[in-house]
């Protein structure tokens, strides 16, 4: 099965260029409150509500759903679903598929280093170590699974299996964000800021793929 052809038209970019914009700018938002000690209310709000709802089966579901967002989950994900690309003969799209990946992780420890915010401490029901902003799990999920969905969107025709897709892998990935404050690793703003950036990232190497392969068509 062939994918459907990239739609690489000016309407596309506008609306990719708004997104990075956007993106870009709730992280800078985000980034500068920090810098100015001014998102204390905003992450005590949510951070009382959302664990307000602690339970010992809610705990085990949280766990679990953190762990899909996982350093080595992805890994092992990435992994396979490279493999099946290039047994596909799909190579443009792994390619793609690894540097968004890989980079959207390097870029998360280059920006953890740069604002060295220390993880929360109260409440915390599971230990991770370094630093907190902006969120690892968080950024990593928007691009894995929102790279992952995006590749899957290309080959499906059916309007309600894309739907599904685009639903659940939105689901998966405001999950994993929600487990992260829930068990006490991550202030809400480490995790807004987490899928800014990575939404901003995914965006641009979604572009980049369907110049490739809009190039290569033409």
């Amino acid at each position: 099965m062939q994918p459907k052809q990239a739609l690489l038209t000016g309407k596309y970019i506008l609306t990719a260029v708004i997104i990075v914009l956007l993106s870009i700018l709730i992280f800078v938002k985000f980034a500068h409150d920090l810098q100015e000690n001014q998102l204390e209310r905003f992450d005590r709000t949510y951070m009382e509500w959302i664990q307000s709802h602690i339970s010992p089966k809610l705990t085990a579901l949280m766990k679990g759903i953190t762990g899909l967002g996982s350093f080595q989950t992805l890994s092992v994900l990435l992994l396979v679903s490279v493999s099946l690309m290039v047994w596909r003969k799909k190579k443009w799209e792994a390619l793609f598929f690894v540097v968004a990946v890989t980079g959207g992780m390097l870029f998360n420890q280059l920006l953890k280093r740069i604002f060295e915010r220390e993880r929360p401490t109260l409440r915390r029901i599971v230990e991770e170590t370094g630093y907190s902003f902006p969120s690892g799990h968080s950024m990593a999920s928007i691009v894995f699974y929102g790279m992952l969905a995006m590749l899957l969107l290309m080959f499906v025709k059916s309007p309600a299996l894309k739907l599904l897709i685009a639903v659940t892998a939105s689901i998966l990935i405001v999950m994993i964000g929600v487990s992260r404050i829930y068990l006490g690793v991550h202030y809400p703003s480490d995790v807004a800021a987490g899928f800014a950036a990575g939404a901003a990232w995914l965006t641009v190497c979604g572009v980049g793929l369907q110049a490739v392969l809009v190039t290569r068509r033409s």
